[in-house]
């Protein structure tokens, strides 16, 4: 894979209304054709490196298209390691959509999804996990996965990939000495010591894989299933956990005849909400269907929330309800604890309408998936599902090598396998993977990237 020579540029902020718009140039030309469309108190090719500039963008009869700042910032330190060339304008639809135009014209080429940081990549600034760690930044939809995702970006992931790797790497240069010159006098290197750090280095990505499960949490949430009879309050609680009225709320049962699903953030908590109809007995053919995708959703979710009405008994359907989810994952919240006149048995009591008890309801979750130990940080929670796959191919390697030492086969045959397990973790930081996952992994990316 090599570095397109090539000056690109793009704009790296949203398009529509704003404060400003960023336009990014990235190249060996990129101040001289910044600078050929920019007017100021000194030229661009003069100006010290990292520094801003006050000018004016003008067309090509020298008529101002945009008041601007210019920041310059020369290779290598840069975010691709080439010259970098950051012109903010007004925000709009139109000023930053001329200045690129106008860059193009001076011999820009337009970039491709990701290829800045594509160029960060293959210019050594970056490894690819660090890569996929800026997009998950750009992704991410709470502060667990912001944090998560800024500890890969920085070369977390990378650092533990590289210890793990690096052993391997060195088991299995000595390996291959003592394969290669087995008459010479070298320190002999034992099947017992290559089983121990084969064993050791298991252990590491066994660990690393252990955390999968906090991982599709933090990246897709806990697909959670509100269920309840009729018109005991479970649209006006997924309307309250996402704070926008996305379920339809009235006085009448039956409303919700569909599943609605909704992504929501319960204070750090990602979850994946399923509004569901209300369960009861209906001649209805309509409600039916949905009754039945309620109880579908039941089966399927990892976490129920029951949800029970403080103001009225509980009855027949209640106690069916409590049957139907006793051996899933669930909670049972009480609602309308502000107009309360019953004493029912739950783990919560809250309101939908004012908001009490949400608090508390999330502090209840946060404990049955030990979000704790995940808000900690303390190591990398593996979320991207390329990344578990080559962690587990690692893990098979190492399997299959240690069994066939363990077998009395020959180093030779085994070192096959190490090698192999080299190349698996080299495909999560870059150094072995082909072309064509890099190309797509990047163009996953949004332009201006």
């Amino acid at each position: 894979m090599k570095n397109n020579s090539r000056t690109i540029a793009a704009i790296s902020t949203p398009q529509g209304l704003g404060g400003i718009s960023v336009i990014r140039i990235s190249g060996d030309d990129a101040v001289e054709i910044c600078d050929s469309i920019y007017r100021g108190k000194t030229g661009l090719s003069s100006v010290k490196s990292h520094t801003v500039n006050y000018g004016h963008i003008v067309d090509k009869n020298g008529d101002a298209v945009d008041e601007v700042l210019v920041s310059v910032m020369l290779a290598p330190r840069t975010y691709t390691r080439e010259d970098v060339v950051e012109i903010s304008t007004h925000g709009g639809f139109t000023a930053a959509k001329k200045v690129l135009d106008l860059l193009i014209l001076a011999g820009a080429f337009p970039a491709e999804a990701g290829e800045f940081t594509k160029r960060a990549f293959l210019n050594g600034r970056i490894d690819l996990s660090q890569a996929e760690g800026v997009i998950d930044i750009i992704n991410s939809k709470t502060e667990i996965e912001r944090k998560n995702a800024l500890f890969q970006s920085e070369g977390g992931l990378f650092k533990k990939i590289s210890e793990i790797r690096g052993k391997l790497v060195h088991l299995a240069a000595e390996m291959q000495v003592a394969i290669d010159y087995p008459d010479e006098d070298l320190e002999d290197i034992t099947v017992t010591d290559i089983i121990d750090t084969l064993k050791s280095t298991e252990k590491s990505v066994s660990e690393m894989l252990a955390t999968r499960d906090s991982g599709r949490i933090i990246k897709n949430g806990i697909k959670t299933a509100i269920v309840g009879k009729t018109n005991v309050g479970k649209s006006s609680l997924l309307n309250r956990l996402a704070n926008e009225e996305r379920a339809i709320v009235t006085d009448i049962s039956g409303t919700t005849r569909d599943v609605i699903e909704e992504f929501v953030n319960l204070d750090g908590v990602p979850l994946r909400l399923l509004d569901t109809a209300g369960i009861r007995d209906t001649e209805d053919a309509v409600e039916k269907i949905g009754i039945e995708r309620a109880k579908r959703a039941i089966e399927e979710a990892e976490l129920v929330i029951l949800v029970l009405d403080l103001s009225r008994k509980q009855d027949a359907e209640d106690k069916k309800l409590l049957e139907l989810v006793k051996d899933k994952k669930h909670i049972t919240v009480a609602n309308k604890c502000d107009i309360k006149s019953e004493n029912i048995e739950a783990d919560a009591e809250i309101s939908s309408k004012t908001g009490a008890g949400i608090a508390e309801l999330a502090r209840i979750i946060k404990k049955m998936y030990n979000f704790a130990e995940i808000e900690a940080g303390n190591t990398a929670i593996i979320t991207n599902a390329r990344h578990l796959a080559a962690l587990s191919r690692t893990k098979e390697a190492l399997a299959r090598a240690i069994g066939q030492l363990n077998g009395g086969m020959p180093q030779d045959i085994a070192a096959l396998d190490i090698n192999e397990a080299i190349d698996f973790l080299g495909e999560i930081t870059g150094e072995t993977v082909s072309e064509d996952i890099v190309t797509e992994i990047f163009h996953s990316f949004c332009v201006g990237k």
